[in-house]
């Protein structure tokens, strides 16, 4: 016998938010922030990422504001680069990965880190007013954060910051999330991730969906 399952995407959709609503905590989010959590939550397929997701204040407000002027999104990773759709974006905005970008490995090597730090040497040119990424490597974003302890270096609009794993990703969050040199979002813990990370980027571009009620 042939499998009965939903085929209409839309409809999918709009029963997998249904789901999250009902089954998820977001009570504590705004509503422009319960939307963006919602897509992050679609991402993980995990209701309990909620508790996780922390926005600091005014964060999507600054994202959207940010895009919307034409700025960049910086990313750490190809697969959080190719995940944002570049239809939802307001202003054909540049999406920025520099992590294979000629010389990195040797500029890595030079510096004594990973690839994926040594990368974000690479952005100083586009950081002013930009949109930053980071969904894979927590060394990306604590050279992030070492970067932004200079009074000198361009300043990002807002910071998603949600890497994943057990080596440093905790500890570089939770340093974000004291520190907070730009408007932020992280999500908390070992949890994070490329998919959740788009999730977020495509949420915010896309500023009627986040206010549709």
């Amino acid at each position: 016998m042939p499998y009965n399952y939903e085929t209409y995407g839309a409809a999918i959709y709009e029963q997998s938010f249904r789901i999250i609503r009902a089954e998820s905590d977001l009570a504590r989010f705004a509503v422009e922030e319960e939307r963006v959590a919602v897509r992050m939550i679609h991402a993980a397929g995990m209701v309990d990422l909620a508790q996780f997701i922390h926005f600091s204040d005014n964060f999507v407000h600054r994202a959207q504001n940010a895009l919307e002027a034409g700025a960049p999104i910086l990313c750490d990773a190809r697969m959080v680069s190719e995940g944002i759709t570049r239809a939802r974006l307001p202003r054909e905005n540049e999406v920025i990965c520099t992590l294979h970008a000629e010389g990195i490995h040797q500029l890595a090597k030079d510096m004594g880190t990973t690839r994926s730090a040594a990368a974000l040497e690479l952005w100083r040119p586009h950081l002013q007013g930009a949109v930053v990424a980071i969904g894979n490597a927590p060394t990306a974003l604590f050279h992030l954060l070492n970067m932004l302890e200079d009074a000198d270096c361009p300043r990002p609009a807002a910071i998603i910051g949600c890497p994943v794993g057990f080596v440093g990703a905790v500890e570089s969050k939770d340093a974000l999330w004291a520190d907070q040199p730009a408007p932020c979002v992280i999500v908390k813990g070992r949890l994070g991730g490329s998919a959740i990370t788009v999730a977020a980027v495509n949420a915010i571009a896309h500023r009627e969906e986040i206010h549709a009620r």
